[in-house]
């Protein structure tokens, strides 16, 4: 008879013993949640994703009230225009839904937590692109640049804590933070979408933007055979000046997230997109997998991977289960 001396299965043999043997964590504070705000008094439901909505402002304010109740980190806002045109003009306009939204939000919930702005154009064209289009058609990086320091000092100016890059045109990082800096706002800070890949996974998202795109971004955002590529742009976007670094999406990187996270000396988020949302909750709904259980080892798998923050549609709900499980 074989007796091993070497025996893991001690430390899981009771759950106070896996509990105390378990390696990764996640806590509220760690979660941030993507939210969408569009005009009008009504909120939306989404349906590729469901139980996200867009929000109205007065939504949005019980929603990210719910989420400080909760203890999460913070929610990050898109804005749903009702007029789009070819430069985003409504993302630059003061009282735009973006602008207008974060006012509201930061307002309504001040410091308990943190307020962050998406900043980038694709929602405010009517071509859907995440810059300005040159007169060939193809997006011009430059003129870009332009624009979204225009949005950044908008969004600032708004209240917005961090400013979340997720534009992929070269330089952006650098040319914000210049610009803030120079306006005044140097306390803001910059989040960059670094290894954000060209995925089939933003499929629901472009419904919850009412995206106008037409073809897609591969000239600006990453092959998703491409690993060293997406560590090289984390590079660039720390000595650009990046206070936060992030890989997008989150599932199917992991290998990418876990090498940024190794070299990396700035905070590294990932973003858990709305296509694997959509996924968990469309098998769930069939009865072919245990929501619970799949959406805690989705989010947990990209902790250990080496997420310091993710952001994810279940933050809220997330945050009530492990809140739930340390009280035990």
């Amino acid at each position: 008879m074989i007796n091993p001396v070497i025996r893991p299965r001690r430390l899981r043999t009771t759950p106070a013993l896996r509990r105390l043997a378990s390696e990764t964590r996640v806590h509220p504070a760690e979660l941030v949640l993507p939210m969408f705000v569009r005009e009008g008094t009504d909120s939306t439901p989404i349906s590729s994703m469901p139980g996200v909505v867009q929000h109205s402002i007065n939504g949005a304010r019980r929603a990210v009230a719910e989420a400080a109740a909760a203890g999460i980190g913070g929610v990050m806002l898109f804005g749903v225009p009702a007029v789009r045109d070819a430069t985003g003009t409504g993302a630059t306009d003061p009282d735009g839904i973006l602008n207008a939204a974060t006012r509201a939000l930061v307002a309504e919930v001040g410091d308990a937590l943190v307020v962050q702005t998406d900043l980038c154009l694709d929602e405010f064209t009517d071509h859907g692109h995440c810059g300005v289009l040159a007169a060939d058609g193809h997006v011009d990086n430059d003129a870009t640049l332009l624009r979204y320091n225009e949005m950044a000092l908008a969004q600032a100016e708004a209240g917005s804590a961090l400013l979340g890059l997720s534009g992929m045109m070269d330089g952006q990082v650098a040319s914000v933070r210049a610009a803030l800096d120079a306006a005044g706002h140097a306390d803001t800070a910059v989040l960059a979408y670094s290894a954000k890949y060209a995925s089939a996974y933003y499929g629901p998202f472009r419904e919850a933007v009412q995206s106008t795109l037409v073809g897609d971004r591969r000239t600006y955002q990453l092959d998703p055979a491409n690993r060293r590529e997406g560590v090289r742009e984390a590079r660039i976007d720390i000595d650009e000046g990046a206070d936060v670094v992030m890989v997008k999406p989150a599932g199917s990187y992991l290998d990418v997230l876990a090498e940024v996270a190794a070299m990396s000396e700035v905070p590294v988020w990932a973003y858990q997109v709305s296509g694997e949302y959509a996924m968990i909750e469309a098998a769930a709904a069939q009865g072919w997998i245990d929501r619970r259980r799949a959406i805690e080892e989705s989010v947990l798998s990209i902790r250990r991977a080496g997420a310091d923050a993710i952001l994810t549609y279940w933050a809220v709900e997330l945050a009530a289960w492990l809140t739930e499980t340390d009280a035990r």
